[in-house]
Order: C-alpha cells, then structure tokens, then sequence
C-alpha cells in the first residue's frame, strides 16, 4: 500500500517537499557561454596599449554615442551598457577585475565544466557548486522551487541539488497526475492532509500553498512593475520568468539562465557589430529586470560571469582568441558597488598570462573567492568548506 509520505512526495515532481522555513534571498547566476571578450565590456582606457594592441577593435574615447561611458579616470563600459551604468552610479553594480580558473586547455567544454563544479584544474569533485550549496542547509529549507535553471537543461552547477528542475516558463509547473487533472489531486490532497496535524500534516499544507500560490501566477497575467518593459530576447524572457517567481515569494533560492554568442573569433566588431549585440541583450536585460525588482532589491544579488576572457589583442580575422583572466560583475544591493574590485594585471608583454600562448589578461584572482564570497556573506553559507574543498577562500571585499 503506497504510504501517505511516498504519494506526497511524488506528485509534484517527483521530489522531497518539505517547507518549514522559505529562504528570502534569490541568488541569480548569469553564465555567459563562449568565452566573453569582457576587455570590450569593462574597457581599461587608461592603459594605452588597450588602443596600440586593438586597431579596429578598441572602443573610441570620443564624445558620441559609440564612445565609452567613463567609470573613472581607467575604465569606462561599453556603449552598449549604457542601461546598467544607473545601477553603478547608485552602488549597487560592480565588476571584479583579473578573475578566472586554473584551466589551462582553451577548451570551452573543460573551462565551463571545471567552473560549474567548482573545481580545480585536475581535480574532481561531485556535484556542482551550487548543488553542494544547497546540501549545506537542511533539507527541510529546501522545496522543489528552491533551484531552477531557465532553459531545458539542468546545469552542472546545480548537479547533486536535494531540488532543481530546468523550465523554460510558470506553464511548465503543475502537478503530474496520470488523470491530468491537477484540481482533483489538490482537492485529494487538502482532504487528506487538511485535518492532519504534526510535520507530515504541516508538509502536506504547506505545498498545497506552493501549488495554490503557483496556479495563481499562471492564472494572471504578469505585469512587471516600475515601468519595466523586457524586450522579446530570449534572455530577458528567462529573466522576466524569474522575476516572476522572486515576486510570488515562493522560496527561490537559486536561478540560473545562459546567455551564448561570445565565442567573438571573426569579425567582433567595436562599439557596434558581432559582440555589441550580446552586450546589449545582457546589459537590457539585467536592466530591465532590476528595474521591475525596485521593490525586492534587498533580497535579489546577480552574478555574471564567463568561463574565459580573451586575448587582449585583435588576430588577423579581425577578433579575438581565447585568452584567461575576464571581468566578473555582480548587481545588488548588498553588493560594494560604484567600484572596480581587484588589481588591474597590465598590458605590457611581461605582464600577459602565456599558459595558453601569448596575450591572454593575467588571473589574479580565483573564481572561487568571489563565489565564496557571495554564498557565505549572502547566502548564509554556514560551511563554504563543503562547497569548495581544499581552497584557501579569501574575501576581496565585493560584499558590503
């Protein structure tokens, strides 16, 4: 006979539902995938060899509109930014310079899996770091929305997860029922836990309550507020969907979404062309959605982060090969903002990371710090051991 604790647990998909206590943070994961040319994106104007080694390729300093938008006396953002440059102004967007792995290959593949599992080069560790962050709480925080990866496909961060699931849109959740009547098998479930009383009663209730409340969402229709309007990119959809969520306050912990189209080897273009088009997508988006989060801000923090820079010279294609150290970014309001954390590694020859040939931006600082930063000061890791075991975690002061 099927035990009341199996049957609960496997109608809503098929994972541990247990709700004594909904997170308030949402930490949000932007991977851009194919190595971003962010030299292009956080521009170092004040070295001249940024000008001498990119031709055709280094953004203007002249006033107009494909001019950079000076930060400081150094660096400027890409044009293309424009709509994130409020947020830096107001402190609450930063860029973390000279960050990367140890991962020497060049390889996409390898440099994005070692980074999602939170490795070491060599080295191998089960899950993903995200999936180990999750495990370091106990399960009875954590519910089936708890992580969610926007696309069809779970990402290796969140590998070893107690709860994840990969969604393209709300429509996707529902209650899986072999009559496909989500109505009756709530209605089954109130009357059979409606009266119970101890922690299985209180578990049953409280995801009938996750159920009601998601229903509701994709009865209404979603009306982003403060004048927020996302754009019809794939991106902003993903982000307009998490947004959602984080609004509906039903314990998202972790979102992950992808945004591609950075591996920039031909004809990468300056201030407008290939990489100009993914900059604006990313930086509209984030945008728009921090814009419809003017509300929530406190409880929402946004990584965004690539799994290698570029060289930081142009090749004969009139584009960029894979290089090492790239810049990290990060939205929010409890993170250090209006400020460019870490050291800037130089231009000069002897100053440029050779491990995959001449000319890739020196890594100074390790990925894992600045993640290891974030999880423990926002997220309330208790443990980061358990997350990145074996390393030296070291705070750079991202985080307020």
């Amino acid at each position: 006979m099927l035990k009341r604790r199996h049957f609960l647990r496997g109608l809503f998909f098929g994972l541990p539902l247990v709700l004594q206590k909904i997170p308030n943070h949402t930490l949000v994961c932007v991977f851009l995938r194919g190595g971003a040319d962010t030299l292009n994106m956080l521009v170092p104007f004040g070295d001249d060899n940024y000008y001498s080694l990119r031709p055709t390729l280094a953004i203007p300093q002249k006033n107009s509109s494909d001019s950079i938008i000076k930060l400081n006396d150094f660096y400027g953002f890409h044009p293309k930014m424009s709509s994130l440059y409020p947020a830096f102004a107001e402190g609450r967007f930063a860029a973390v310079q000279a960050v990367g792995s140890d991962n020497t290959t060049g390889s996409h593949f390898e440099a994005q899996d070692q980074m999602e599992h939170g490795e070491a080069q060599g080295k191998s560790i089960g899950g993903g770091w995200l999936g180990r962050h999750l495990r370091s709480f106990p399960q009875t925080q954590l519910h089936s929305l708890s992580a969610i990866a926007i696309g069809s496909v779970l990402p290796e961060s969140l590998r070893g997860a107690p709860t994840a699931m990969a969604l393209e849109s709300l429509a996707e959740i529902n209650l899986k029922t072999p009559s496909e009547n989500p109505n009756a098998a709530s209605a089954a479930l109130a009357k059979l836990y409606g009266s119970e009383v101890g922690v299985l009663g209180m578990q049953g209730k409280e995801t009938l309550d996750l159920v009601k409340r998601v229903r509701k969402l994709q009865e209404k229709e979603y009306r982003p507020e403060n004048k927020a309007e996302y754009s019809k990119s794939k991106f902003s959809r993903g982000l307009r969907e998490v947004a959602r969520l984080i609004k509906a306050q039903v314990g998202l912990q972790v979102a992950c979404i992808d945004l591609g189209g950075w591996d920039t080897h031909f004809f990468q273009g300056s201030s407008n062309g290939l990489q100009a088009g993914p900059i604006l997508t990313l930086a509209e988006g984030l945008a728009t959605f921090d814009q419809d989060l003017k509300n929530y801000r406190t409880n929402v923090t946004t990584l965004v982060f690539t799994e290698f820079g570029r060289r930081i010279y142009e090749n004969s294609s009139l584009g960029t090969d894979h290089g090492r150290g790239f810049t990290f970014f990060a939205l929010g309001e409890g993170i250090q903002g209006g400020k460019i954390h870490g050291s800037w590694p130089g231009l000069e020859e002897e100053e440029r990371e050779d491990l995959l040939g001449p000319g890739g931006l020196k890594v100074k600082i390790d990925y894992r710090s600045v993640l290891g930063e974030v999880l423990t000061k926002v997220m309330g890791n208790p443990d980061i051991e358990k997350v990145f075991p074996g390393f030296p975690y070291n705070p750079i002061g991202l985080v307020k």
